[in-house]
C-alpha cells in the first residue's frame, strides 16, 4: 500500500480524481473550486481593515481555509512521511540547458541554486521569488481566480472567462519558460 502512495500517479488516475473536486463540491456544499481566495479569507478574519474588498461573510467561506490547510498538512505528510524514493527525473536536454546556467543539483523539485535563503539577495533571486511572487499574486486576483480555479472549476462549468484566463495562462508560461526564464537565469 505504501508503494502504491509513494510513487507519482499517472495522469489517467490522478487527472480524473483531480476533475471529480468540481462535482463533489458542487453536490455537497454548491463550493467553488480554488486556492487564490484563501489569501483574502486569511486577511479577512485576521485582521481587522476597513477596506471594502476585506469586508463580507467570510465565515461562509471557512470551508475554503480547512481545504487549504489540508493541503499544507498533506504536503508536509508527503514529502517528510511518505517521499519518493525516486530521485526527480529531469529530460537530459533540459539538465544540459540548465547546467549551463548553473543549476546542477535536482535532487529535490526546486533547484537549491536557484531557490534558497542567500539567493534571496541576489538580482537574479530578488526576480525569481519577490517579484515572481508578486506577479503571480497580483495575476490571480486580477484574473479573479488562479490555475486551478479557472481551469478546473472554470472550464468545467463553462465559464467563458475561465476559458480564456486558462488560454493566458498557457501562453504567459510558454513565453516565461522559453524565452524570460533563460533571460533571468544569466543575470
Amino acid at each position: 500500500m505504501l508503494e502504491i502512495i509513494q510513487k507519482p500517479w499517472p495522469w489517467y488516475v490522478a487527472g480524473p480524481l483531480i476533475g471529480l473536486t468540481v462535482p463533489i463540491l458542487l453536490i455537497i456544499g454548491n463550493k467553488s473550486f480554488g486556492v487564490s481566495s484563501s489569501f483574502r479569507h486569511i486577511c479577512a478574519s485576521c485582521i481587522p481593515m476597513n477596506i471594502p474588498f476585506f469586508k463580507y461573510e467570510w465565515k461562509k467561506e471557512i470551508w475554503n481555509l480547512f481545504f487549504v490547510f489540508g493541503i499544507f498538512i498533506g504536503g508536509i505528510i508527503a514529502v517528510q512521511l511518505l517521499g519518493n524514493p525516486e530521485p526527480v527525473v529531469v529530460r537530459p536536454k533540459l539538465t544540459a540547458e540548465l547546467q549551463q546556467y548553473g543549476i546542477t543539483d535536482f535532487s529535490q523539485l526546486l533547484p537549491s541554486q536557484v531557490f534558497n535563503f542567500e539567493n534571496l539577495f541576489s538580482i537574479k533571486g530578488f526576480i525569481m521569488i519577490v517579484l515572481g511572487g508578486f506577479l503571480v499574486g497580483f495575476g490571480t486576483r486580477y484574473a479573479g481566480g488562479c490555475t486551478s480555479g479557472h481551469a478546473i472549476m472554470g472550464i468545467s462549468t463553462l465559464q467563458k472567462s475561465s476559458l480564456i484566463a486558462t488560454c493566458c495562462f498557457m501562453i504567459g508560461g510558454y513565453i516565461m519558460a522559453n524565452f524570460i526564464l533563460p533571460i533571468i537565469l544569466s543575470l
